[in-house]
Order: C-alpha cells, then structure tokens, then sequence
C-alpha cells in the first residue's frame, strides 16, 4: 500500500497540530504507523491521498448511517446552501428535525440541539443537577460520555468511589462530583444509594457500552436501574449519542422497554454534520434557558446546514427504505462472521447490535464491563487493523472503539469484506 502522501501529509500536520489531530484516537497510537490522510468519501469507500481506495467500516465515527456523500442528503444541503448556512437565529429546518426525532424518542415533549455529543452531556448533566437541586452524577466504570470534566473520570481504587480524573487539567473537586461504579453490579449501585442517595442528581449510562468495547447490558440491570433512581427521586440519564438508531429503528432504551427521564442524542442525527441533542418531558426540558433558571446557549446550534443533512438522513431512513436496506446489510454481514467464525478454533468473540459490532480477541466469554479487555486483545486488533488496511478495509483505529455498517455498502461489499475479515483474522493467529 502507497502511503508516501498520507506520510508527508501527516509530517505537515504535526507542525501545527498536537500529535498532527484534532481527536486523539485519529493518530494510529494504538494500531501503530502513520495516519492516512482522506481526501475522499463516495458511498461506502473512502480514498486516500495517495489513489488507495478502502471499505469504511469507521463511517466517521458513526454518523454516516447512509455512507459517504449521500445523493438526498448533499442535494438538500445544496438546496439551502444558496440561502445562507447561519442565522444564529431560529430556523424551520431545527423544528422539522426536532419534530422527527422526537416522534422516535416517543416520551419527550421537548428537545434542545447542541453541536455535539459532548455539549449535549453537559447540558443534560447541569439540567439534571437544576431540576433536583443535588450536587452528585453516578456514571459507570468504562462508559464515555464525552470530554467534560465532571465526567472524565475513572473509578478509585474502592467498590463504590468518587470519580478520579483520567485527565490532567481536571481539578480534583470537580472530578468528586461524580460516582463512578462497575457496570453490571446492582450491589454497587445499592451501596452508593445507601450512603449518597439524597444527594445524586442523577443516574448516567451509556444505554448499549459502546466507547470501551461494545458491552450490551443485561435489560434486568438496565430495569434495575430505572427502579431505584425512581424510589430516590433521582433521574435516569441515557446517553445514545452512539448507539442512537443503530440499534433499532428508534433508540436502544425502547429496546430495553425503560423510559430515561432524559436522553442525549448524536451522531446520525446529524447527518455527520455537527449536531446532537438532548430530549426529555416538558416539566424538565423547561427548567432550560429562556423558560427556567439553567442556562446553555450555543452560537451554531440549530445551525440550518446541520438540521438539514440531520432532517434528510432521517427521511431516507424512515421514508425511502433506508432502515430497510441497513437491517438487511446487518443481517447479511452478522451471519457471515459468525459462520465464518465457526468454521474456525479461535478464541474470538464478536458481538453485533443492530448496525453496530466489535470483536473481542481475548476472553471466552463476551465481556459486560470493561475489565474484560485485556492488552493482549488490543495488540492483537493492531495487528487485524493492519493487515486489513493493506487489503483495502478501514476499520477504526483501536480495538476498543465498535464498527459501523451503513446502507451503502452492497451485497458484494459485505460478502467481500466478510471473507476478507475471516482470513485476515487466521492469519494474525498463524
């Protein structure tokens, strides 16, 4: 594979940029060798500086849903383009977005856009701490929500600790805000209600684990949860910024059957333009700024560009067959990994959740937290990452980041990369 451009590329951009990126895990330190450097997304490829051409399993960390440079989705940008793409005032393309997600959220009455992930925990998180007047989040060990401080943290070295941070910049009293506790452990969970209850504002899960490993959860944990933030009148904070309509046609807690008091959404709502968004019933939504007393603002969110690649995505998911074609995509490459790992001895778990999947190289069982990534498995994902690079598929660029399939990708595509996979996988164990 040629990578004399990406190379030099990447050279140039060191100059400028911390460790030449603007997100960490884009610069290869845990796969190894230099980044390549895109100059092009068509459907389901990706093409490379210098000519090569990939499969994108990383579908830009989730959002491209439909693949790259969908024909609806940039002819409606286009279409708005010519009327400017910032107002930084209200626009009808944020209400026609909003009305379609909240029809798939189902018990919110209210949503607020921000520009991302991130931005969207934050302000969920400061709601939360508003609505119930109380200092404390309890998150879990090994769920991401974004890079804000109070929730940038690890657990000590207890059961049932305050957070530590797992930053530098990040000062101890905001790290001690949060309550971080195993994923999987009602015990846990109970103790820490014991000791803090009246004192959490709210509860916050990754609906599906999908930043460290894809860690699918019990639904009786999941109920569990919803059970006690009620008997301590603490609200339940579902972050789907990821698996948000991947999973299923809606979002993963109406899989569950639980309903959150508030959700953050991402990523395919957008459009793979910046924009994300948290939902919840009126009585909370309303404690926000201009209506209540908690405040956020944003001079981007609500931007028209965004709505509009948000609002069209959505239209040929739920309009034009695109669910359709993304079940049966899943379907088709689910049933061939899974054949093709049984026709083997490895000790290679994998997991799949609708639209979403990841291997597991190191444990004979599938792992339901985070402790059950060891390094070895890592090394070994580098190794897969690689050699799949040389032939032409490009999965994300650490083993514990998931896999994206999206509605471009053909049947030749899937059964191509699923023989390409398997054989690839042999050979890092031969």
């Amino acid at each position: 594979m040629e990578t004399t451009q990406s190379e030099q590329l990447f050279k140039e951009a060191l100059e400028v940029m911390p460790g030449g990126v603007n997100s960490p895990v884009r610069a290869f330190k845990s796969v190894g060798g230099t980044p390549i450097t895109f100059k092009r997304g068509q459907g389901a490829h990706l093409e490379d500086w210098d000519g090569n051409r990939f499969l994108d399993f990383c579908c830009s960390w989730g959002p491209l849903v439909l693949g790259h440079a969908h024909p609806y989705v940039r002819e409606s940008i286009e279409k708005v383009l010519v009327d400017g793409w910032t107002f930084g005032t209200p626009h009808r393309s944020e209400t026609l977005l909003a009305r379609k997600v909240l029809e798939r959220v189902g018990f919110a009455d209210k949503g607020r856009f921000v520009n991302s992930g991130t931005e969207a925990v934050m302000t969920a998180v400061r709601l939360a701490r508003g609505v119930t007047k109380r200092p404390y989040i309890l998150k879990f060990d090994g769920c991401y929500h974004g890079h804000l401080d109070s929730m940038l943290v690890n657990a000590g070295s207890g059961l049932v600790t305050f957070g530590q941070s797992s930053s530098a910049g990040v000062p101890e009293e905001i790290a001690a805000t949060t309550l971080v506790v195993p994923l999987d452990d009602e015990a846990a969970v109970e103790a820490v209600f014991k000791t803090h209850g009246d004192k959490i504002a709210a509860v916050a899960l990754e609906t599906i684990p999908a930043n460290n490993g894809l860690l699918y959860q019990r639904p009786e944990f999941v109920a569990f949860l919803r059970k006690i933030t009620r008997e301590h009148g603490t609200l339940l904070l579902l972050d789907e910024v990821l698996v948000g309509l991947r999973v299923q046609p809606a979002f993963a807690f109406q899989h569950y059957g639980v309903e959150p008091d508030i959700v953050t959404l991402g990523k395919v709502i957008g459009g793979g333009f910046p924009a994300a968004a948290l939902a919840a019933k009126a009585e909370i939504m309303d404690h926000l700024a201009p209506n209540g007393p908690v405040y956020q603002a944003g001079t981007l969110s609500g931007n028209p560009v965004a709505m509009t690649a948000g609002l069209a995505t959505l239209e040929v998911l739920f309009e034009q067959g695109g669910w359709d074609r993304l079940h049966a995509v899943a379907a088709r490459f689910k049933n061939g990994i899974e054949s093709g790992l049984a026709a083997t001895s490895l000790p290679v778990q994998y997991i799949q959740t609708g639209a979403l999947f990841w291997f597991s190289f190191d444990s004979e069982a599938l792992p339901r937290t985070a402790d059950g990534i060891g390094k070895p498995g890592i090394a070994r994902y580098a190794a897969l990452h690689r050699k799949l690079l040389e032939k032409g598929i490009y999965f994300a660029p650490s083993g514990y980041e998931v896999g994206f399939l999206s509605t471009a990708m053909t049947d030749a595509d899937v059964d191509g990369a699923v023989a390409t996979i398997i054989e690839t996988i042999n050979e890092c164990y031969a």
